[in-house]
């Protein structure tokens, strides 16, 4: 039998060997992505996105705006998607049975009307009473329907598309006017592409003139500012990191581009989970692994989209445990991927590290911190060495990697207005690590307990809309 002292040894042995294992992994894929940014942005200087566009070689796309309670936003996002270069595109606003006036004001401001309008319905979704159009503004079209989630609105939206591709986006996010011109350019250089991802970045703080964002600025908000943190180490260098080594799991709900017929033929979104996004990327990865099929699925560094992130803590603390509630149905939907060498790396790598190191994770953070207390607690199972390799490697290594995150993402993109920006940032990017991030995996943990009671619901989101 092993003694208490041999025991507490193994839990502080697993403790800091999950600690390094994971922050490594983490900090393979910032090194990996800056490699990758490099060869991209080098890429983009020879191979121009208008060049290929003056060959008519572009696809056609529909971009895709559920709307549920949006009235403060869907002006405003609209007015923006219609600013956008591209040659040939159409927005389709999908209100999802909304409570507000969100409908009413769509189609007051662009004087649409209803029409009649033939699509075969490839995927189901709740009832559509009505669609409307406009002669002034023949690009947009706007769907009434009853109320069935975001995954149910978009599916609405893929049976009216007509188009090669479809862009699904949330109605707070603004894109940049070429970034569909950038994004797809991926779509066109490799046939087998069947999905794609772009950044997507915090819009509390900036500036904004006629629906344009002019001067970009950090939140002004605590919680604004450890998001925007986040949010650079997760998207552009957590998901270019993936894409690098091609094990990409996630593409934002928040933006991206799908192959129309690759996203028909598994069955559109699933609409009984609150992670419609990264379950409808892993049923991809599913079905193409299984059937042998050449495929693609992308995540670029440059496209950007701007969302509106919550300021409050009850709002951040809701998405977060929905986030991973999301995480947990997807991986549970497809336990059989699971060291399935069918699925080969997504199978036998991918998915096991979402599994033990995003999903469980909470877990682990908060079991260390309770045996940290412990130990602290009863002299005679003091040990320094672990308390000093526990705060040196769960804390300071991931201060490191966020700030490392930070100063890469201005020196490749020069995104922000100013040097008090990035300093911020810094600040933030060391300051996440002490007291937040606890607070996160406690927040993930409730998430894991919902999932396990059958919690579908999304919680309640208090938004502030785009700010002139």
């Amino acid at each position: 039998m092993l003694d208490s002292f041999s025991l507490f040894n193994i839990v502080e042995q697993f403790i800091i060997g999950y600690f390094i294992t994971i922050n490594t992994v983490y900090l393979a894929l910032v090194i990996g992505a800056l490699l990758y940014v490099r060869k991209q942005m080098l890429h983009r200087s020879v191979v121009e996105a208008d060049a290929l566009f003056k060959t008519e070689l572009f696809k056609s796309i529909s971009i895709l705006v559920p709307a549920y309670n949006e009235a403060d936003n869907i002006v405003e996002s609209v007015e923006s998607l219609l600013k956008l270069e591209y040659p040939e595109y159409h927005i389709i606003v999908v209100n999802d049975g909304s409570a507000d006036d969100t409908l009413q004001r769509i189609i007051d401001h662009f004087g649409l009307t209803e029409t009649d309008i033939y699509f075969e319905e490839q995927i189901e979704h709740q009832h559509i009473r009505g669609i409307y159009r406009s002669p002034n503004t023949p690009m947009l079209t706007v769907v009434d329907k009853e109320n069935g989630g975001k995954a149910d609105a978009l599916n609405a939206g893929i049976n009216i598309a007509e188009t090669d591709l479809v862009c699904s986006i949330d109605a707070d996010s603004i894109l940049e006017q070429d970034v569909l011109k950038k994004l797809i350019q991926t779509f066109i250089e490799h046939k087998n592409t069947i999905a794609a991802g772009g950044v997507v970045r915090v819009i509390n703080g900036c500036q904004i003139r006629n629906r344009e964002i002019k001067e970009i600025h950090v939140p002004k908000s605590f919680w604004g500012r450890l998001q925007s943190v986040e949010y650079i180490r997760a998207f552009l260098f957590g998901r270019v990191g993936w894409d690098y080594f091609k094990s990409l799991l996630i593409v934002s709900g928040a933006f991206g581009i799908f192959d129309r017929k690759a996203v028909i033929k598994v069955g559109g979104y699933l609409t009984d989970t609150v992670g419609e996004d990264i379950e409808l990327i892993v049923r991809l990865h599913s079905y193409h692994l299984r059937n042998n099929e050449d495929y693609q699925i992308r995540f670029l560094p440059e496209p950007i989209c701007w969302t509106e992130v919550p300021t409050d803590y009850k709002s951040l603390r809701n998405q977060r445990n929905r986030w991973h509630r999301g995480l947990a149905d997807s991986l549970w939907q497809h336990k059989y991927m699971l060291f399935n060498p069918t699925y080969k790396h997504i199978g036998m790598f991918v998915m096991p590290f979402f599994l033990f190191f995003e999903l469980l994770g909470p877990i682990v953070n908060l079991l260390s911190y309770v045996y940290l207390i412990i130990i602290i607690s009863f002299p005679d199972l003091f040990s320094l060495t672990f308390i000093l390799l526990f705060l040196g490697v769960s804390i300071i290594y991931g201060m490191v990697v966020s700030l490392i995150a930070v100063l890469a993402e201005e020196v490749a993109f020069k995104t922000y207005s100013s040097f008090k920006d990035v300093a911020i940032l810094s600040l933030y990017s060391l300051l996440e690590n002490i007291g937040y991030r606890q607070i996160h995996s406690w927040w993930q943990f409730k998430g894991l307990i919902d999932f396990f009671k059958g919690k579908k619901s999304w919680g309640k989101m208090i938004r502030k809309g785009f700010k002139e």
